[in-house]
């Protein structure tokens, strides 16, 4: 891979740990007994206990193998849903954590065990001061680009993005322009520019990316087949969670609960997985859905015992709410909790849903107005808003904003 491809795609992980629930710092649990059982693992986990001791933990007195070993534990916890790897990376990166003369490398990789964590204030706080010192991290600024979109800060992102170009990374910087413009409605324009990029590179890990940015850009463009063969071909490259969950939510969106199952088949059993399960099962008619929904609370019973702040999960309990619970009024506070947080499209749509679900009016209102603030243009948020498939319009003094992967 080019020396710009070994820049970990920092917006899709965003996009990622936003699919996922994500853990605050632990509360020491005292068991009652030697034998009391405190939290079940994922099977996945527990699959990995081998290859996790097997790795070393590095030398503090060497930063450059603590980030590579911070590196894998974040990757770990992405690829396998389970939270704790984020605290295995703070903990390599503990020697350096908020230390303000740490090297740039590792103090970026703080920033995505934050944003990993939705620690999103702090993550922004420990980039501006990074890039400060060091503006021709590119890393750091592809981070920083997907830190403003998720809060719908569009023009700062283009910002972002431009430093990523100054840095050398141009196909890393033409995509998180692309994928700006996209959001502010530019779907055909950024099709022109993925396409354009998909030919300037035979990187399967770089297609497969771009493929799983084509298919975002036709779902908000209205364009759903379209989206479900770019889905396709990105997981046909190299299968991974994010995309999967994405098509995922394509398909029971369009209602087709059966191929939702058959996609995410083969995905670890995170929260975010066990949720759309749930859901697909319960449109069949199949009462596995039930237990998936017990197993759903117990596992968010464990994460309030480890100390976990219940307001980081607002999506996920908005989702389970409307989904799982026909509550649509507790979906809606959920949701709306949750923008104060993030404000992706996938944000937007789980409030405007539970609005139209729960018949208010007035919410949905609000959300259109807030929305249209941002400048953000989706096919799918104007159906959940407005009940139809007319083009939501652009916020009058808005012409530019977010983006990266």
């Amino acid at each position: 891979m080019a020396t710009s491809s070994k820049l970990v795609l920092t917006a899709f992980t965003v996009w990622l740990a936003c699919a996922q629930l994500t853990a605050q710092a632990v509360t020491p649990l005292q068991p009652k007994a030697d034998d009391e059982v405190l939290e079940v693992l994922p099977l996945i986990t527990r699959n990995r206990v081998a290859r996790a001791a097997a790795t070393v933990t590095p030398s503090v007195a060497d930063p450059a193998r603590a980030a590579a070993q911070a590196r894998k534990d974040i990757g770990l916890a992405r690829e396998t849903g389970d939270t704790r790897y984020w605290g295995r990376a703070q903990a390599v990166l503990a020697p350096w954590w908020d230390v303000p003369s740490a090297p740039a490398d590792v103090a970026v990789l703080q920033a995505t065990v934050q944003q990993g964590r939705h620690e999103f204030d702090a993550s922004r706080k420990v980039l501006a001061r990074t890039l400060a010192r060091t503006p021709g991290h590119a890393q750091g600024w592809l981070n920083l680009a997907a830190l403003e979109r998720l809060g719908g800060h569009y023009a700062e992102s283009l910002k972002a993005c431009e430093s990523v170009a100054r840095a050398g990374a141009d196909l890393y910087a033409q995509a998180c322009r692309l994928e700006t413009q996209s959001l502010q409605g530019q779907q055909p324009l950024a099709a022109t520019g993925f396409k354009k990029l998909l030919a300037q590179t035979s990187d399967i890990n770089q297609r497969s990316w771009l493929l799983s940015l084509v298919a975002e850009n036709a779902e908000r463009d209205g364009q759903d087949e379209l989206a479900a063969r770019a889905y396709t071909d990105s997981l046909a490259l190299e299968p991974e969670l994010y995309t999967t969950i994405a098509y995922s939510d394509l398909l029971l969106r369009l209602g087709k609960p059966g191929k939702a199952l058959q996609v995410l088949a083969a995905s670890p059993e995170t929260d975010a997985v066990l949720l759309r399960r749930a859901a697909a099962w319960r449109k069949l008619g199949d009462a596995r859905w039930t237990a998936a929904r017990e197993q759903l609370k117990e596992r968010a019973g464990e994460l309030v015992r480890r100390g976990d702040d219940p307001t980081l999960h607002g999506r996920e309990l908005a989702l389970i709410a409307l989904w799982l619970d026909d509550d649509a009024r507790g979906a809606l506070a959920f949701a709306q909790q949750n923008l104060l947080l993030q404000r992706e499209p996938i944000d937007w749509w789980v409030a405007a849903s539970s609005a139209r679900t729960a018949n208010d009016e007035a919410a949905l209102k609000q959300l259109t107005q807030a929305a249209d603030a941002t400048g953000l243009r989706d096919a799918r948020l104007t159906v959940a808003l407005k009940g139809s498939k007319l083009a939501m319009p652009l916020a009058k003094t808005q012409a530019q904003k977010q983006g990266a992967k």
